[in-house]
């Protein structure tokens, strides 16, 4: 018993050793500019974009096949960042400031859970034939729950303004 608890320990040690040794010999070295990319992103795998995930997102717009601005949920803010990792010049007019989040309407939801199955963040919080909440801190707007609402009683509202995300307004040019 003994022997075989020694013989094992042993061949566990000696295997790792060499996946360990195997891992930094054959390491495929990435490309540190899409791995910034991807750090920057919301990371939400959500495919608003057209690609299947953050990472050949990010893959794109560093070889210059995608815009800076085809993250939704990243918004303005994400376009910017990326725009000046990459020193380019990116017109945002057309990307807009506000967010949207889903909000589920309670007499209309009969609990069916098909909205928090197709949820890439889980925001959407309920039980089988129970009321579902949306958690706005953890909703990216990708509408995925409102595609799959067989009810249609998901509607994407703007955030609400709070204490915390209230703006100063710009102020208006006088003539």
């Amino acid at each position: 018993m003994i022997a075989a608890i020694g013989v094992l320990t042993v061949m566990g040690l000696s295997l790792g050793l060499g996946l360990g040794y195997a891992g930094r010999v054959f390491r495929v070295e990435g490309d540190p500019l899409v791995e910034e990319i991807v750090a920057m992103m919301p990371g939400t795998q959500c495919g608003q974009c057209g690609f299947a995930g953050c990472t050949p997102a990010a893959e794109a717009i560093a070889s210059g096949n995608a815009p800076v601005t085809c993250c939704p949920p990243g918004g303005k803010t994400l376009a910017e960042t990326i725009a000046q990792k990459l020193g380019i010049d990116v017109n945002l007019d057309d990307l807009s400031d506000e967010i949207f989040f889903a909000q589920i309407n309670r007499e209309l939801c009969t609990g069916c859970m098909r909205c928090s199955k197709v949820c890439p963040t889980d925001a959407i919080v309920g039980a089988n034939k129970q009321i579902h909440v949306v958690f706005s801190e953890a909703c990216t707007g990708c509408k995925a729950c409102q595609k799959a609402c067989p009810e249609d009683c998901i509607e994407m509202k703007p955030e609400l303004v709070t204490i915390d995300n209230w703006q100063w307004p710009q102020p208006q040019k006088v003539a």
